[in-house]
């Protein structure tokens, strides 16, 4: 590109609205059309080959003798686009057999026929996506290298090819991972929570076009670009910014045709203006039309859409032709109303989208695209974040027909240095490179609403300043982000930036002091939150708003990540029984919900956020990552990495936002209950629903913010189907499940302060913590990143019952038949500290019975660490035991209860 061209790109979005308000909408420079016309469409001038099929491939190193046509590659592996080499993510402890988490450089040859263009033709060829450098040879020679994994570019091939033979093209992908000396050491992102699959993993073709056209070189973008300057009931100011270029050797004297057409194909507007193209030169035109009583694209309720299509003429001949989605809206989001589409504040409520999938990795096929939108419009959803990172084209189209609010974002993610310094150069070169093709490519899409220049940018320094023991400096990213900032406004002016924090403010140890303040550098914050999974309650996000609100008055503020893992497998009785571990195992399904319910009280009715995006929609591939049920993946998803399961607290979402009646039980993945009695959980945007047992009434209860419960259900022993009714709108909804529950007349029996239940050596089922009152659940240790160790209690064969309690005061409030029953109570000291062990003295009440007195763990036992066990007979009478645990100043601890019959 020479240097004049890329001046004139960089200052066009600038200069736009200047050159706007200069235009008239009016007949003299065009024919307007007094009434809609509709006229089919002529054959493309462009010839689209895509070269989808019929590549080799190998990964690794590679002779030289690759880029020659004599090469032999029949060993290479015989692959069809999309393709990717990488394969991570399942649902195990361990990383499964086949996984391929590879970076490094994977080879493609492709021989073609002969191509060579006719005189006053070129032939560009075109990838849409390649992880992360491409470089592309054409029969041997260099031609280009691409640096960035999630945007569309072309080469210009034309004087490479050969007539009258086969050519070969050969493109290396390159994701080796970022580091200093790595040839990834300048192209964002750096780093993150989600892993760059190598490949060429979206579609390859090639465009035959004429030597005037278009401008297909610019950036990736398709050379036309849309704009509305005003809108009113009776006509929208339609303004189309035409990047044209002249490869030839020859002047041209052309014709530009502009026309917008309605859903239906009617033309409704058209303008026709000659166009003077010299020599290898490129320009620009914006044209004016004017679009009677336009129809809105109003989001979800109604995502109309017209397409303005632009013709190059060279006398009647079409030469090039473009045609682009375009809605007519209008949209404004400050701190005062929030998100205001078309005069109407719209409140978005959405989630983030990565876009790998279960043993496909990013190599997705349009229905895959479309197959997500659905599950998540089927949500509800209105909003989607693209985390982090230019999304499929297929996809955004998708967005546009849906109706969704898009908030698109720049790879800039995680850090901007290795070292903690300043920005290199280079870095900064490709990330204003990655930023410009970013908007080009979808500054067209009326779905997209935001640009996001940056997302936790300095999170990496925090990360690496914990694991060398709180020693190092903060980022220094501040001025990047300025940088990118300012160009995302030149290049775009319309649509407001938005920077993601982590941080700021945060209970974390990841708020580091020092920090640069990075939230006032965008027009909009974004937040990312978790409290109730990292930190904190989810009751905590209400004060932290308010001081940020504070803080920044007169910024719109959205929440960009709040959420929690869930597994498949992995259940608790109550989710408030033990002690999270965000970054190791268990992940309850039940702890999620619960994390989702109580931060939608604060959301859902918050006036200080502009809208919200719950991460994530769908598990998604990290290599970072071995937590919950899972191995290589990230499962904050609401639906598995395959899309095949719905995890609960997508039903809660859809309860909340779904126009379609819902009623959904939770829990059906937990089918082996530890318990007799539970509570049941629907989700339903219906006021009431009734529940039965067996065929059993249980009752009718209020869905208070569209949560259902009935509490204390008893459960025969075996097998029980439960069914809820409801009604909503008239329709009749029901929702039936079946659990499997132990008998009652067999006891129960408590792991304290745990989430998970566990099975003893001698073959004794405890189920989680669960029918307490107070107290705190402990883990007895940690080991890194909040990942539970081993339990080192001795004196038992079974370790893992003491590595968890329950300690101060607190009681247990048993549901069991009347009869009599012996309880034992698990217990050990956790101090190791001689003078804090010795000063435990713990009082046991049975029914207002006290059962024990001044008990002291370590005494019992022998020294701190040490299992000791006490039991006692108790008389259940109206179906309740009720234990209470007192202790003085260190309190009581118990670890375990177990309650059978009396013998």
């Amino acid at each position: 590109m020479d240097e004049r061209h890329r001046r004139l790109n960089l200052r066009a979005g600038a200069t736009m609205l200047a050159a706007l308000s200069g235009l008239t909408f009016n007949a003299t420079a065009q024919a307007q059309e007094a009434q809609p016309r509709q006229v089919e469409a002529a054959p493309s001038p462009r010839q689209v080959t895509p070269l989808m099929d019929g590549w080799r491939f190998h990964f690794g190193e590679t002779p030289e003798a690759a880029l020659q046509q004599d090469f032999d590659d029949s060993a290479w592996t015989s692959v069809s686009l999309p393709h990717s080499w990488n394969r991570m993510g399942n649902y195990a402890p361990e990383r499964a057999e086949g996984s391929d988490v590879r970076q490094g450089s994977g080879w493609y040859r492709l021989n073609l026929p002969d191509i060579k263009p006719p005189e006053g033709k070129r032939v560009i060829i075109q990838f849409d996506g390649v992880g992360a450098i491409a470089d592309l040879w054409v029969n041997g020679t260099h031609v280009g290298t691409h640096k960035g994994a999630f945007s569309r570019f072309r080469f210009d091939i034309s004087d490479y090819l050969k007539s009258g033979q086969t050519n070969l093209l050969v493109v290396r992908a390159d994701n080796s991972k970022p580091g200093p000396g790595s040839t990834t050491e300048h192209v964002i992102p750096l780093g993150g929570d989600f892993f760059v699959h190598g490949g060429l993993y979206r579609g390859v073709s090639l465009l035959t076009v004429d030597s005037a056209g278009f401008d297909l070189m610019d950036h990736g973008g398709p050379g036309v670009y849309v704009s509305t300057p005003s809108i009113t009931a009776e006509a929208a100011k339609v303004a189309v910014l035409t990047r044209l270029r002249n490869t030839g050797r020859k002047p041209r004297r052309l014709s530009l045709t502009t026309h917008i057409a309605d859903a239906d194909g009617r033309i409704v507007a058209t303008s026709m203006q000659p166009v003077a193209l010299e020599a290898s030169q490129a320009r620009e035109i914006t044209t004016a039309l004017a679009l009677p009583k336009p129809r809105l694209w109003q989001g979800r309720s109604d995502p109309y859409l017209y397409k303005v299509t632009a013709e190059l003429r060279d006398g009647k001949r079409i030469i090039d032709r473009v045609t682009e989605p375009f809605g007519v809206r209008s949209f404004t989001i400050d701190a005062g109303r929030g998100f205001v589409l078309n005069g109407q504040p719209l409140r978005l409520h959405g989630a983030s989208r990565h876009q790998d999938r279960q043993g496909k990795g990013w190599a997705l096929t349009p229905e895959d695209h479309a197959e997500d939108m659905a599950i998540m419009a089927e949500m509800g959803v209105n909003t989607v974040r693209h985390a982090h990172y230019q999304h499929a084209q297929e996809w955004s189209d998708l967005a546009d027909r849906t109706g969704m609010v898009v908030k698109a974002e720049l790879p800039f993610v995680h850090q901007s240095a290795f070292d903690d310094g300043l920005s290199a150069p280079e870095l900064l070169a490709n990330a204003r490179q990655q930023l410009t093709e970013l908007i080009r490519q979808n500054y067209n899409h009326p779905s997209i609403m935001l640009w996001s220049v940056g997302n936790e940018i300095d999170i990496g320094a925090a990360i690496a300043a914990l694991q060398r023991g709180g020693k190092g400096e903060p980022a220094k990213s501040r001025d990047m982000l300025i940088n990118l900032d300012a160009l995302a406004k030149a290049e775009d002016p319309s649509r407001p930036t938005v920077y993601v924090d982590c941080c700021e403010a945060v209970p974390s140890p990841l708020a580091r002091p020092g920090a640069q303040i990075l939230n006032d550098v965008t027009q909009v914050i974004g937040l990312n939150r978790y409290f109730g999974w990292y930190y904190g309650q989810p009751s905590d996000l209400t004060a932290a708003l308010v001081d940020l609100r504070a803080k920044y008055p007169g910024r719109a503020m959205g929440l960009t990540e709040y959420g929690a893992g869930g597994a498949f497998t992995q259940h608790t009785d109550n989710p408030l029984g033990g002690t999270v571990h965000a970054n190791g195992r268990p992940h309850p399904e039940e702890v999620q919900s619960w994390v989702h319910e109580e931060t939608w009280k604060v959301v859902g009715s918050s006036n200080l956020l502009a809208g919200t995006w719950l991460w994530n929609m769908f598990d998604f591939a990290s290599t970072s990552r071995e937590e919950g049920e899972a191995y290589d993946l990230n499962d904050k998803g609401l639906v598995s990495y395959d899309r095949k399961t719905r995890k609960d607290a997508y039903y809660f979402y859809k309860a909340q936002w779904s126009q379609e009646p819902v009623l959904y039980l939770t829990g059906r993945r937990y089918v082996d209950r530890a318990y007799p009695v539970v509570d049941v959980r629907a989700y339903s945007n219906a006021s009431s629903a009734s529940l039965t047992v067996n065929g059993r009434a249980v009752g009718t209860v209020a869905c208070p913010q569209r949560i259902c419960v009935w509490p204390g259900v008893k459960l025969a022993a075996g097998e029980n189907e439960l069914s809820a009714q409801a009604e909503r709108e008239g329709a009749q909804l029901t929702d039936t499940l079946r659990w499997t529950a132990p008998d009652a007349a067999a006891g129960l029996n408590i792991r304290a302060g745990h989430l998970t239940g566990i099975t003893t050596s001698d073959g004794l089922r405890f189920g989680s913590d669960n029918f307490f009152s107070g107290g705190r659940a402990s883990g007895l240790r940690l080991a890194g990143r909040t990942r539970l160790a081993p339990s080192n209690v001795t004196g038992t064969p079974d370790p893992e019952l003491y590595g968890s309690y329950r300690a101060g005061e607190f009681s247990y409030s048993l549901p069991l038949p009347d009869g009599l029953w012996t309880v034992t109570l698990h217990m050990f000291e956790p101090e190791i500290d001689a003078a804090k062990a010795s000063a435990r003295a713990m009082t046991v009440q049975a029914n207002g019975k006290q059962v024990l007195t001044g008990f002291n763990p370590a005494s019992a036992a022998g020294g701190s660490l040490k299992a000791v066990t006490r039991s006692f007979p108790v008389q259940a009478r109206g179906g309740q035991v009720m234990l209470t645990f007192s202790g003085g100043e260190g309190g009581a601890v118990v670890s375990a209860i177990s309650v059978q019959p009396k013998r």
